[in-house]
């Protein structure tokens, strides 16, 4: 199946452009809406390519925004100066798709990566009855005790972060490596431009420390449904705050699915046959969730489509759904590099095991 892909670039409150893009089936209208949160430093148009033409070939309306400072939007590199605003950006992007004519009945969920996951779940925050449910990939939800740093070394950072905000001090460690297993897509990984690989800046790696407590703190708090992926061998995200996630919402729809032997990139960087195992799991269980809504079963509308505005042409292209050319893609950015304590965080119950 063939699927349309377009992009736009939109500005926010602040006055920042942001790149924004979307997939959808290119012969029917999409069954329900997915919107992409992707993780620290990455981006939606190439790394999150393959995500959006699988969902979109099975169906589904994908769309995807790139966080200020990260991909092909604008600001300073991989600078998130205060995470709130990053959610805010992605609130009214999503919920202006959703107020379309077209979409209002559709079911919405979010889909999180890794900090993705910490954007989804504090999406869910900010409007609990808004969205569908959610599938968490290895999602950020707390600081692992393995890599939490010294309470000392915090207080030592907080002191100067309103100094030398952009500093690019934070110690870090190359997780390229130990996070995608097949040796042919790390090295792709590692070529595209669009991916921050640098040292975190100061005050990103305090606001990314600060938003997993903050979201560890409210972890019962979560009551939508969700769907959490989790390799069992991942080096960066310790599956056990998967686990906490997974015990302390208090949704009653949850399943948590562990891949013995697969790492932190179950989407983009393993074999062909765990990534097609792991999106045949995704489709499954949006395939279960999703319905179409009459009006009057939506509380209310969506709010604040308003607040971005379209600052350049659309443009639309047709891919095939095996990953054909979308265009050039701009280099822009530096390759990702993350922190060693950036990314170790974290109906009916349901869990599963998947054995290989």
């Amino acid at each position: 199946m063939d699927v349309q892909y377009h992009e736009e670039y939109v500005r926010n409150p602040r006055g920042v452009q942001l790149f924004t893009c979307g997939w959808l089936p290119a012969s029917s209208s999409p069954k329900a809406l997915v919107f992409l949160c992707h993780g620290y430093g990455m981006e939606c148009s190439d790394f999150m390519r393959a995500c959006g033409i699988k969902l979109a070939t099975a169906g589904y309306g994908v769309f995807g925004i790139d966080y200020e400072g990260h991909g092909k939007s604008m600001g300073a590199r991989c600078y998130i100066q205060k995470f709130e605003n990053l959610v805010a950006d992605c609130d009214r992007f999503f919920k202006s798709i959703c107020a379309m004519e077209d979409y209002r009945n559709k079911s919405r969920f979010l889909y999180g990566e890794s900090m993705g996951g910490a954007v989804a779940l504090l999406l869910h925050r900010k409007d609990p009855i808004f969205w569908d449910g959610a599938v968490l990939v290895a999602p950020m939800c707390k600081i692992s005790e393995k890599v939490k740093p010294h309470p000392v070394v915090i207080t030592l950072l907080t002191q100067v972060e309103e100094i030398i905000p952009k500093w690019k001090i934070v110690p870090t460690k190359d997780v390229i490596d130990s996070a995608f297993k097949d040796p042919v897509k790390r090295e792709k990984i590692r070529k595209n431009k669009l991916i921050y690989q640098d040292k975190p800046r100061l005050k990103t790696a305090l606001e990314l420390l600060r938003t997993s407590m903050d979201v560890e703190d409210s972890l019962s708090e979560v009551r939508m449904p969700f769907f959490i992926l989790h390799g069992e061998a991942d080096m960066v995200t310790d599956p056990e705050v998967s686990r906490a996630l997974y015990e302390r919402a208090a949704s009653t729809d949850k399943t948590i699915k562990l891949y013995p032997g697969m790492w932190h990139g179950l989407t983009a960087g393993e074999p062909d046959e765990n990534v097609e195992l792991v999106f045949s799991d995704i489709v499954a269980w949006l395939d279960e969730r999703s319905r179409h809504w009459k009006p009057e079963e939506r509380v209310r509308p969506p709010s604040e489509p308003e607040m971005f505005h379209q600052v350049a042409p659309t443009k639309i292209t047709r891919v095939a759904s095996s990953g054909g050319t979308e265009g050039p893609v701009p280099a822009q950015g530096r390759p990702q590099r993350r922190g060693s304590f950036l990314c170790g965080l974290g109906g009916r119950p349901h869990q599963q095991q998947c054995r290989m």
